[in-house]
């Protein structure tokens, strides 16, 4: 059964599927009524290693230099990219992202958060922030440690619009 007669259509999507006509084909959502907000959206991922490499990565004595400022710059650069990279995200005039990190023993946490004044939320270009940042640390490791891990990307927080603030050990909060 295909995704238009196994859900109720509503006027501008196929079963309130936001993302799908009522033919069943894609479309990028309508925001154009929602209101300006500002929101901001927190993202991680992790590397994992060895501890030797966690050492020259923390010291940017890795063979390619130092990982860490390209992994950030990479980070800040993949956020602003994440309409061409997602097809359905919308263009966002983002006002800040951050990209930091946290070594530890066996593994490096990356944490971009990424706030804009829009219509909609930030909570892809955090995740795609954080994602090429991870990326970007394990091309400047793999030289050195060909069996790096990247694991955990998710969303740890978002805040405002209509849905409110959200955390993921603390669950919904009010609207913002």
């Amino acid at each position: 059964m295909d995704a238009v007669s196994e859900f109720p259509n509503t006027p501008d999507t196929a079963g309130g599927l936001t993302h799908l006509r009522s033919d069943g084909t894609a479309q990028m959502v309508d925001v154009s009524g929602k209101a300006v907000t500002t929101r901001e959206a927190t993202a991680t991922a992790t590397v994992r290693s060895t501890p030797e490499v966690l050492t020259l990565l923390g010291a940017g004595e890795l063979p390619k230099g130092d990982a860490l400022a390209v992994a950030r710059v990479a980070g800040i650069m993949a956020a602003k990219k994440t309409p061409e990279l997602i097809p359905l995200c919308h263009p966002l005039p983002i006002s800040k992202v951050t990209v930091d990190f946290e070594l530890g023993k066996d593994s490096v946490e990356i944490q971009a958060t990424v706030k804009t004044r829009g219509v909609t939320g930030v909570e892809m270009e955090a995740l795609t922030a954080a994602s090429v940042a991870a990326l970007s640390v394990y091309d400047m490791i793999k030289a050195v440690d060909k069996h790096a891990v990247i694991s955990g990307i998710q969303v740890l927080a978002k805040s405002g619009g209509k849905s409110g603030d959200w955390t993921l050990n603390g669950g919904q909060g009010g609207q913002a």
